[in-house]
């Protein structure tokens, strides 16, 4: 019952605009949990905003980001301020190659069932409990990664992260098609 409550206040948090990230790591599903199958440890944190070294302002575009590439260092905590200026939903997510490969198929599942449409989240679709339909067990119809925000278009969220490590890192849109069409960056991460 505990995590049917979580993902419903993440779905209203979703639904309101309202900005997950800068919640403590333990709000988060842990990996393998309910279908949750990132382990950001390896990435780094999620951190709070008041916590930031800097902020880095990026823009979203139908299938771009701009800047493509950020340099941060290992230890150091930065606030992401993203601005979709295009006309669909897109998502920021910072993680390796891999985890935004398993996560495109998670995608792919929520656009399947119609959580996400092409624009935005499907509020009506939000709530259901989608466990129990047929291909969907053990498969998370959340999105609450802590590093990562879905973005409707027109609209803008924060994402604070503690890059931890000197790891090789990007940012992507893992919403299908958009990945392969180029809306990925690389996070250059120095000692």
């Amino acid at each position: 019952m505990r995590l049917y409550n979580r993902t419903l206040s993440t779905v209203a948090a979703l639904m309101t605009g309202t900005t997950l990230i800068a919640a403590p790591a333990a709000a988060f599903a842990a990996p393998g949990e309910a279908g949750h199958k990132h382990d950001t440890a390896a990435i780094g944190e999620p951190a709070k905003a008041t916590a930031k070294t800097r902020t880095i302002q990026i823009t979203m575009g139908d299938n771009y980001y701009e800047p493509n590439a950020v340099q941060v260092k290992a230890g150091e905590t930065v606030r992401f301020l993203i601005t979709n200026k295009g006309e669909f939903l897109h998502e920021f997510n910072i993680g390796t190659a891999a985890m935004h490969a398993a996560h495109q198929k998670e995608m792919a599942t929520m656009m399947e069932h119609g959580m996400l449409t092409p624009t935005g989240i499907n509020k009506g679709m939000a709530g259901m409990d989608h466990s129990r339909m047929p291909g969907m067990e053990g498969v998370s119809m959340k999105h609450d990664d802590p590093n990562s925000a879905l973005i409707e278009p027109g609209k803008i969220k924060d994402l604070t992260w503690k890059f931890t490590k000197n790891t090789t890192l990007e940012f992507a849109c893992n919403i299908p098609g958009h990945y392969e069409s180029g809306m990925v960056g690389k996070v250059d991460v120095q000692r």
